[in-house]
């Protein structure tokens, strides 16, 4: 079976803590191994969940604040140093190129990897390189360019063996079916969906340092999973407002207005300790009705099975 999960590697925010790590999370899709924001220490910790890295495919990066970048030199590095053989795409604000070329470069390193930058511009960009996956971003609302993403497989059929052996379709016929949207048979044309019901297709949304904009509702609309920042309670709800965070309160709220299915908070303020958790959970689940979570580092974190 295709493994289909987030791997959390850290969730603190802008200062990390003994039991939080810089942010960084591995959505591991299929073939592909997506790393959103690796912050100081990514490394270390994809050695603590076993994670190699040949097995990503892909860096994205929300913005240049420190927390959410400053694991980019070492990430590169490891990559040369494993002599992974793939190309590894990096998207990231186009307004902070310099400060990409500044981490790819940050200390010399032996080997040569094969990194290709992606500058995102504009309201609506879309990444190139998947074939079997879409990655969008859309702007935030930060105090610095910032972009959100989304990844969305195709939407596509899911195949009915009783009514396959109806209409007489049977090996290789059945992919032939499902490759051409229809099959000639001796007892006539067979469409696809005489033999198949539609499947939607998984996506998943990561939305990062913002404050409330219709472009994280936009990003997370329909999302099986949302991965979002949730800084700060409501009791420091005007300390979010100043920095351009959000509350895990507004988090909720996000999900609930994009009809989410399951939701991850994450990026939590130094300022909290273990037993402010329950409080974090108790204000998103105030406005989103759905399986919630509140991200720790090495969690790994299914995506919810196919409706």
């Amino acid at each position: 079976m295709s493994l289909r999960e987030l791997l959390v590697l850290g969730t603190a925010g802008a200062v990390p803590t003994p039991r939080r790590n810089h942010n960084g999370y591995v959505l591991r899709f299929d073939t592909h191994g997506i790393v959103f924001d690796p912050g100081e220490g990514t490394q270390r910790q994809m050695r603590l969940a076993g994670l190699s890295a040949h097995a990503l495919t892909r860096i994205c990066l929300t913005h240049f604040h420190g927390d959410h970048c400053l694991g980019v030199p070492g990430l590169i590095q490891r990559i040369a140093r494993d002599q992974v053989p793939h190309p590894v795409r990096v998207a990231f604000p186009a307004e902070g190129a310099r400060y990409f070329h500044r981490l790819r470069h940050a200390t010399p390193y032996t080997g040569r990897p094969t990194v290709i930058a992606q500058p995102l511009a504009g309201e609506h960009p879309r990444l190139e390189g998947e074939h079997d996956l879409t990655i969008t971003a859309r702007p935030l609302r930060h105090s610095v360019p910032c972009y959100g993403y989304r990844v969305a497989e195709p939407d596509g059929w899911t195949m009915l063996p009783e009514r396959l052996a109806h209409h007489g379709v049977t090996g290789p016929d059945v992919g032939r079916l499902k490759a051409q949207g229809h099959l000639d048979t001796p007892r006539g044309r067979v469409e696809l969906a005489d033999c198949a019901r539609p499947r939607r297709g998984q996506a998943v949304a990561f939305v990062m340092d913002t404050a409330p904009c219709p472009q994280a509702v936009d990003l997370a609309r329909g999302a099986d999973l949302l991965v979002i920042e949730s800084t700060y309670l409501e009791t420091e709800a005007e300390l979010a407002r100043a920095y351009g965070h959000l509350t895990a309160a507004q988090a909720g709220r996000i999900a609930a207005q994009a009809g989410v299915r399951s939701l991850v908070l994450t990026h939590i303020s130094e300022r909290y300790e273990a037993a402010d958790d329950a409080r974090f959970l108790a204000e998103a689940a105030a406005h989103f009705s759905g399986p919630l979570h509140l991200a720790a580092d090495l969690d790994r974190i299914p995506l919810p099975p196919r409706r």
